[in-house]
């Protein structure tokens, strides 16, 4: 249980921090086609016998690198490459757990989360890429927000766009397997974006959005741990109900007070 709470509130900084990126620079179908591309890889780690996660990361780095260069290169539309890769990473998954003798019984934990599974090695590897993202945005926040925002203008003052773009693909895909843990392929777009788009309701300012989508994930996670472990239900289904419930309910009301 510790490692479940510490895991999640790593990753809420995580989620709170790249979710409002995700938001803003328009990638959540990007986001979601790097998550499904990872099952190749946890399908590939079962079947080679090495750590699922280590396969799942090198395919969700390779698939977010791969769109963007062949993107660029000959001009394809995103959301095509990204049903491809979508596809074929869940294909290739589902044949290398064909290839292995049985079924894995963990395999669950990857595609619907459960975060009482955590072990210390996964709290770390989270607690080092949640304070790497801190220093990252807080020492460079004038040039994200410039390239969020007008990646154009940035380039005409001699920034590397290009590099920024494939650093941000990493970054997302490093996320997005952190969070798998927490509430699965299937559901970690919804944690990735559900917080951030309560936090653009209330305001426009990045810095105030990315850190209020970072207490939301804190207080979802939160809740969502206490009740699944009172009534023993799933904990990352229980956090996505509660965040996506949450996100519905807001926007419904704003709608409703401003019409």
């Amino acid at each position: 249980m510790q490692n479940a709470v510490m895991s999640a509130f790593f990753a809420s900084i995580i989620c709170g921090i790249i979710g409002t990126i995700v938001i803003e620079k328009n990638l959540v179908m990007m986001s979601g086609g790097i998550a499904h591309t990872s099952f190749g890889g946890i399908g590939l780690g079962y079947y080679l016998g090495f750590e699922p996660l280590i396969g799942g990361l090198a395919f969700a780095v390779f698939s977010a690198l791969s769109i963007v260069k062949i993107k660029n290169q000959i001009n394809t539309r995103s959301d095509t490459l990204i049903g491809l890769f979508w596809s074929v990473g869940m294909a290739l998954g589902i044949l290398f757990i064909s290839f292995t003798p049985g079924y894995p019984p963990t395999m669950s934990t990857y595609l619907f989360g459960d975060i009482l599974t955590t072990s210390r090695l996964d709290v770390i590897f989270a607690a080092i890429l949640a304070f790497f993202i801190l220093f990252i945005i807080s020492s460079y926040y004038k040039y994200w927000k410039a390239y969020l925002f007008d990646d154009e203008f940035l380039s005409v003052l001699g920034i590397n766009t290009g590099f920024m773009e494939y650093f941000l693909f990493i970054l997302i895909a490093f996320s997005i397997v952190v969070v798998i843990k927490l509430v699965g392929i299937i559901l970690v777009i919804a944690l990735l974006t559900a917080p951030a788009a309560i936090a653009r309701i209330f305001t426009y300012s990045l810095k105030k959005m990315m850190a209020t989508a970072v207490f939301l994930s804190i207080m979802f996670s939160a809740i969502g741990l206490y009740l699944s472990y009172n009534f023993d239900i799933p904990s990352g289904a229980t956090i996505i109900l509660l965040a996506g419930g949450s996100y519905l309910f807001i926007a419904l009301f704003k709608n409703i007070r401003e019409g």
